[in-house]
Formats: C-alpha cells, sequence, structure tokens
C-alpha cells in the first residue's frame, strides 16, 4: 500500500522543517525516518490490572501492532481506564462506572488529538469501554477497527456453567439459608476462572455482537474467547484493516448510519442483550449526528424475534455460542430471515451481506433459532411509557413468564438502603422497590443495580416483586426490574413525587408504565417537591453531573456531531 500523508493528521508532525522538534522524540523511542514516513495508527486499549475483562489486552495489542506494520503504517499503542462493574457493584464506587464511558471517549480523543494520529483500533473487555470506544471512533471519524477482547470461560459449580451473576445471586440465596456460606465460598471460587469479560449475554458480549453488527469490527471477530490465543489472527487482521480503511478513505461515519445503527439494535433485540444497549446505541449515534433514541431502540426490538438462548434469561454462554460459529451465526439468521439491513458498509470493505454470504447457519444446537422458528417474536426488551415515565423506560422481558404486575410502592431515596431492605428480609411478594436518585445527574452516574436485583434472584423473588429505577441494570439482570426512568427524580421526574404505599401498575405487553395517581396529585406533589442536594459536589461526579443529559438520549455529556463545525480526520 502506498499513502499520501500530504491530507492525513500526522503531516503536522511528522512532514516538513517545522515538524524537526516533533521528529526527534520519535528517533528516540527507536523509530527510524521511513517509520516516521508512515501513516502513524493509535492503538488504544483499556488494559490494566483492574479485572479478568481486560488483562488479556495488551497481548492483542501486539499482534494488532504486527498487522499494522505488515501493511504499510505505524502502530503507536497507548493505554485508558476502565471502571469494572463486577467490582464496583453495590457501593459508591459504581457511579463511576457510566461516567467512565465518557472519560474513556475523552482520553482516546485527547491522545488521538495531541499527538494527530491518523487512524485508530480499539481493544476494549469491560463493559463501558466498548461504547466508549466505538464513540470516539465516530467523534474523530478517523479510519478505525473495533476489537472485542473476548468472553470469559464459564465457571463449574456443582456440574453446571456458572457465571458472575450466580455469585451475586448466591448472596440473596445465602441470605435466605437457600445456600450455605461453603456452597457460595467455593462457587465465587470458581465463577470465575479465566481472563475475559463476563460470558452471559451481559453488557460486554451484548456491545460485542453490536460491534460487528454495526460494521465497526471483522465478522468473527468478538466470538472467540479472550484466552484463546487463535483471538491474535483477528488482532492481525483488524491492523492490516485498518490501513485498507486509510488507502480508501473509508471513515466510521460512513460504516455507522441510521441504518446500522437499527441493525445494532435488531442484534441486541434478538439476542436478549442488555438494556444498556439503549444508552450506548444513541450515545454512539450521537457522535455521528443522528438523532436515535431509548424509543428507537425499544421500537425495533417489538418487530424483532428472540432467539438467542443466552444468558441471563437463557441458559447458554458466549463460549458456546463460540463453538457453533461466533456471532456470524446470529447474523446470519438475522438476515435470512430478512431483519437486518444488508447494504451496509462494515470495515471489512464489504457489507454486512456480502461478509455472510457464505455462512452456513447449523443444525443440531438450541443456541440459535431460526427467526421462523423463535423463541418469542418479539424482542428481548420492551419500552415502556405512561405518567411514571413520561420520557420512556425499558425492562428486558427475555426468559420472564410474567409480563405484568401490579403493586405497591416501597421507596428508597438510593441502591444501599433498597439492598439492606432486601437482605434484611423486608421486601415482599407483590411489592413494587422504588429506587430514586440514581439517575444520571441526581446520583450522579446512573449506577447499575446487580446487587440489588441478583439478590431478589437469590431469594427466589424474581417474578414476585418488581423494581423500578431511574438508574440502570447489569446485563445480567432479569425479572421485572424497569431501568432509565425518566426524567429522572433530580428534575422532578414523577419518580420522586411516589410515595410508600402508592399502587404502580407495570405492564411490558401494553408498553405501559403508571402509578394510580390523578394529574392534579402529581402536580399538587410536584409543587411541594424539592431537589435533592447531590453529596457530590466537586471532582469529576460533579463535571459529570453538570453536563449530562437525559438518559434517553444516552447520557450524553456533549452535543455530538450535530454541532460539529471541523472533523478531526480533516484538521
Amino acid at each position: 500500500m502506498k499513502f499520501n500523508k500530504s491530507k492525513l493528521p500526522s503531516r503536522h508532525v511528522s512532514v516538513g522543517v517545522k515538524s524537526a522538534p516533533h521528529r526527534s522524540m520519535y528517533y528516540a523511542m527507536g523509530l527510524k525516518s521511513e517509520d516516521i514516513q508512515k501513516p502513524f495508527v493509535g492503538v488504544a486499549t483499556t488494559w490494566n490490572e483492574a479485572a479478568p475483562c481486560n488483562i488479556t489486552l495488551s497481548r492483542q495489542a501486539q499482534s494488532a501492532k504486527k498487522g499494522v506494520k505488515s501493511a504499510g503504517g505505524t502502530p503507536r499503542e497507548f493505554t485508558t481506564i476502565t471502571v469494572t462493574d463486577g467490582i464496583a457493584m453495590g457501593h459508591a464506587g459504581m457511579k463511576s462506572s457510566l461516567i467512565s464511558r465518557e472519560v474513556i471517549a475523552d482520553s482516546v480523543e485527547l491522545t488521538m488529538r495531541g499527538h494527530c494520529y491518523d487512524a485508530l483500533i480499539g481493544l476494549a473487555g469491560c463493559d463501558k469501554s466498548l461504547p466508549g470506544l466505538m464513540m470516539v471512533m465516530l467523534r474523530l471519524n478517523v479510519p478505525s477497527v473495533f476489537i472485542y477482547g473476548g468472553s470469559i470461560l464459564p465457571g463449574n459449580f456443582k456440574g453446571k456453567d456458572v457465571t458472575i451473576v450466580d455469585v451475586f445471586e448466591g448472596v440473596g440465596k445465602q441470605s435466605t439459608g437457600k445456600m450455605s456460606k461453603e456452597d457460595l465460598l467455593e462457587l465465587e471460587s470458581v465463577a470465575c476462572p479465566s481472563g475475559g469479560s463476563c460470558g452471559g449475554q451481559f453488557t460486554a458480549n451484548t456491545m460485542a455482537c453490536v460491534s460487528e453488527a454495526i460494521g465497526l469490527a471483522l465478522p468473527g471477530s468478538a466470538g472467540t474467547p479472550a484466552v484463546y490465543e487463535t483471538r491474535d489472527k483477528f488482532a492481525v487482521a483488524s491492523g492490516e484493516a485498518v490501513m485498507n480503511l486509510i488507502e480508501k478513505n473509508i471513515r466510521p461515519r460512513d460504516i455507522v448510519t441510521r441504518k446500522s445503527l437499527e441493525n445494532a439494535a435488531v442484534i441486541v433485540a434478538a439476542s436478549g442483550g442488555s438494556t444498556n444497549a439503549a444508552l450506548h446505541l444513541p450515545a454512539i449515534a450521537n457522535e455521528a449526528g443522528i438523532k436515535f433514541t431509548l424509543e428507537d431502540v425499544t421500537n425495533i426490538s417489538k418487530k424483532t424475534p428472540y432467539i438467542a438462548d443466552l444468558k441471563p434469561g437463557g441458559k447458554y454462554v458466549a463460549k458456546d455460542l463460540y463453538e457453533i460459529g461466533g456471532v456470524p451465526i446470529l447474523i446470519k439468521a438475522l438476515l435470512d430471515g430478512g431483519f437486518l439491513h444488508e447494504d451496509c458498509l462494515t470495515v471489512s470493505g464489504k457489507t454486512i451481506a456480502e461478509n455472510h454470504k457464505d455462512i452456513v447457519f447449523p443444525p443440531n444446537q438450541k443456541i440459535i433459532y431460526k427467526t421462523s422458528k423463535p423463541l418469542s417474536s418479539s424482542g428481548g426488551f420492551v419500552g415502556l411509557k405512561g405518567n411514571l415515565a413520561p420520557d420512556g423506560a425499558i425492562v428486558k422481558v427475555a426468559g420472564m413468564k410474567r409480563r405484568k404486575f401490579k403493586g405497591k410502592a416501597k421507596c428508597f431515596d438510593g441502591e444501599p438502603s433498597a439492598l439492606n431492605a432486601v437482605l434484611d428480609r423486608k421486601i415482599k411478594p407483590g411489592d413494587v422497590i422504588v429506587i430514586r436518585y440514581e439517575g444520571p445527574r441526581g446520583s450522579p452516574g446512573m449506577p447499575e443495580m446487580l446487587s440489588t436485583t441478583g439478590a431478589i434472584y437469590g431469594q427466589g423473588l424474581g417474578e414476585e416483586v418488581a423494581l423500578i429505577t431511574d438508574g440502570r441494570f447489569s446485563g445480567g439482570t432479569h425479572g421485572f426490574s424497569i431501568g432509565h426512568v425518566g426524567p429522572e427524580a433530580a428534575v422532578g421526574g414523577p419518580i420522586g413525587l411516589i410515595k410508600n404505599g402508592d399502587v404502580i401498575e407495570i405492564d411490558a405487553d401494553k408498553g405501559l408504565l403508571k402509578v394510580n395517581l390523578s394529574s392534579k396529585e402529581l402536580i399538587k406533589r410536584k409543587k411541594k417537591w424539592k431537589p435533592k442536594k447531590i453529596e457530590y459536589t466537586s471532582g469529576t461526579l460533579w463535571k459529570y453531573s453538570q453536563s449530562v443529559g437525559p438518559a434517553f438520549k444516552g447520557a450524553v455529556t456533549h452535543p455530538g456531531a450535530f454541532k460539529e463545525k471541523k472533523c478531526y480526520a480533516d484538521i
């Protein structure tokens, strides 16, 4: 491949007399003159020792760099942060999780801008790192390829595959005497046997499926478990692919369109994926200047069949999907059923239909079903609206038997008090747990509630109680757990006006979430309502609370390409 740097960002730090000081810095790092004259490719990873999700990414980055070099580029590796939900869950650390998505995107943007890199390869493991890297690819709009670091291998407990969610639910079981302390200790020691991201169709694997469906990752790259060295071939291929994108000037905004966002929402719905996708897809769309909200995501779910029997709503884990052919099998089933836009461009340089034309749907397996014989005729989650959620809310229905609920509210201003109430056995069948002031602005940070929902399920109350919140849920959450209720309590949303004993109705079939109060009564309560002061009045959490927007638009912190006047790729 031959490259002309006259229009590439790196010309500012590598070409001409004025770049002599910059080139001197590169010589100090062992680069030769011919290396400096090649396109600079940022290789961003979320490698760290915070969690198993990220621990294999440094190895995979070296393979990506080999691919870049072999195709005529100069790779420049750097890292950024992650916050790992499995460790941040159930305490104040969870406020940092969603915020980390923005910090990841912002930090990669600054590194790319500051050093004038021409292209980007992003390797991610933990939940928020996947959308964070995809967001910054759209923001910068330089040729980019996404690589998922791969899932963890399943644990084995008493002859059954287990994941980290089983441990969260084990805490609830132990609180009711359904599990001994000894068994819980054994479970925690075997649930996570390797490096890689959580093994069910939780947020990481959901967004990994999105990366292929939306076109930012090479076909088949998301499925291989993290510890398998065969992952490295995808990293090498991704390095080669990004150089091809530079040569052809194919940019992320050429790939991520309204149609490809719809494809992404389809694969989330069909796989019973995480409700967090309803935050991340609008946020990715914002970077491209495309209006795509929670309502768009949930409307697509209505007309998408649920075809993947994956945890937490189903039986199988990511490794099982890999063994029958990985994400391409899921995409193939949806293409064959006519549920995906076939003409969407991908980082391979081909359309999604061209990428999968030779894929053969495997018979004699029960992990992915054909769309003609789905597990359910509609997708894995449902959008809800009503006087309690004028801006909308979302519930994951994959695997649920019960789709209607009516009960009396038990209100908690924050998750910790709700979790304590569950563990102290103060929650009874028929209760509707209301957790408010956990929205993007009010918490701040919109924490996940897996500790609470896991404890509820562990106590056997999964479909006997409901939970509504202006916060959000882990991809591992299932049962009557309704999140993203908006407007959030902190800005005067109706969820902040509910009192103990108010009757709440939920109807997933009708898409209804309401409290049995008149408009007159809600107006009366709103007049008496006073904003709750947040406890975080400095630092990153405060900065986030000042800029974050509503959940139904993705909880983003800047106006995106809608207000862009100069794209970084064209500097």
